[in-house]
């Protein structure tokens, strides 16, 4: 038994004379002494420590056999969850006015029609109930709920077709919350509402500016006043948007949700994410303080401060996981509202990334996205973060100036984050999730 080529080895500052190992493909944690981990570099080790360390990935008999496992690591997920994954454009219209978003330069009030989201069902979702796959929608926009009787007209087909075949089939909404009343949402419960994720930029003043309605009114007291119609009935999920300028403020709005009665257990998740680049051929650079590296000094600081501040207060964040460009996913795919295929929502201002279309079938992507090439290569394969990496963005890829076949490689951001992620997690198990 040897130790896995995916670990980070971390000095246990708190217990002089233990380091901590952890896992980037198991997301395992051990504390082990001294003289432990020189008898697992000695080989000398006892058996049942040898299994124990075995059984969460910390050791591994065969360091190419590992390496021939993570080559194929992608496709075995994939293969195991059998579900077919879908997001559903179903416009690009909105009722705010976010200066920031990714969308701003080719979203133009476009709805799909009924014929297009006929063909949705018949060609690709359809099929995968037939074979017996569960499947699972993702309603997306501009706003989905302002194309809401299409909506139900997706949802309630499927929902039919897949208790028939005796499948599963969930859908989430990606919606700004401001229509998402507790009636709409007792609509929807039973077409397989599962989850919401919503948006909240910071506190007040940050939010209202960041996500004003069309008018220029502000959004927060809409959004929020719904939260609290909504949160026993489905899973909900906050997201935030920081910039450069702002992000300090931003655990001031978590101080006004719990001052407002909404306390950690009613929430899925928080996580605050920084502003993205606009997408899009036109797009131009703009001033909202985004990312278009998660190396930038100000996110490494921003990263690890939020999710501090969120878990201290108990709510829940994500756990560090494997992670993967979704665009490595055969079982995923995005349908934008005129028919045409992507692999990711960012692309869809770049035309010339489209994979094919509900009329026209999917096209071969193996080249244009680099599929099996990308990561595959001796420097990612042997990186300790490849299982939480895989190659990273595409999209900041390509903002960069370079090609979404080029690596955005995150080895400086995991050096300098990961540890005090790990042991964010440690402080805190019980809000992670």
């Amino acid at each position: 038994m040897q130790l896995s080529r995916y670990l980070r080895v971390y000095s246990c500052k708190e217990n002089p004379g233990n380091s901590l190992i952890y896992s980037t493909r198991r997301g395992s944690l051990a504390r082990i002494s001294d003289p432990l981990l020189e008898a697992i570099h000695s080989g000398d080790l006892d058996t049942v420590t040898t299994e124990k360390l075995a059984r969460i990935g910390i050791l591994v008999p065969d360091p190419d056999a590992e390496l021939e496992e993570a080559r194929g690591l992608l496709s075995d997920v994939a293969a195991r969850k059998g579900l077919f994954n879908i997001t559903a454009v179903l416009n690009l219209d909105c009722n705010l006015a976010c200066p920031y978003c990714f969308e701003g330069d080719f979203r133009r009030k476009q709805k799909m029609t009924d014929r297009t989201a006929g063909l949705l069902i018949e060609r690709q979702i359809l099929p995968q109930v037939e074979r017996g796959r569960s499947i699972h929608i993702d309603f997306y926009g501009g706003e989905p709920l302002l194309t809401l009787q299409l909506l139900k007209g997706i949802a309630a087909p499927v929902a039919d077709a897949c208790r028939e075949r005796g499948v599963g089939f969930t859908f989430d909404l990606f919606t700004n919350c401001t229509l998402l009343t507790r009636k709409v949402v007792e609509d929807l419960l039973p077409l397989g509402l599962r989850g919401v994720r919503m948006t909240l930029d910071g506190p007040r003043e940050i939010h209202d500016r960041q996500r004003p309605f069309t008018s220029g009114r502000g959004s927060f007291g809409t959004i929020v006043a719904n939260l609290k119609e909504i949160y026993d009935l489905v899973a909900v999920q906050i997201t935030g948007n920081f910039g450069q300028d702002n992000w300090r403020e931003f655990p001031r709005l978590l101080d006004h949700l719990l001052a407002d009665g909404i306390r950690p257990e009613m929430l899925d998740l928080v996580q605050f994410s920084p502003i993205m680049p606009k997408s899009g051929d036109d797009a131009v650079p703009h001033h909202m303080g985004h990312c278009a590296t998660g190396s930038e000094p100000w996110l490494l600081e921003a990263g690890p401060f939020l999710r501090e501040e969120t878990l201290r207060r108990g709510f829940p964040a994500r756990k560090i996981s494997m992670s993967a460009c979704v665009v490595d996913f055969d079982n995923d795919l995005i349908v934008n509202w005129d028919g045409s295929f992507y692999k990711c929502p960012m692309f869809m201002g770049y035309p010339e990334l489209s994979v094919g279309t509900l009329e026209d079938g999917m096209a071969d992507y193996g080249v244009t996205h680099a599929i099996g090439s990308r990561w595959q290569t001796d420097e990612c394969l042997e990186c300790p973060y490849l299982p939480i990496c895989f190659g990273g963005c595409r999209f900041l890829a390509l903002q960069r100036g370079g090609s979404i076949r080029d690596l955005d490689c995150r080895r400086d951001y995991f050096d300098t984050l990961l540890e005090s992620f790990v042991l964010q997690e440690q402080r805190y198990k019980s809000a992670i999730r």
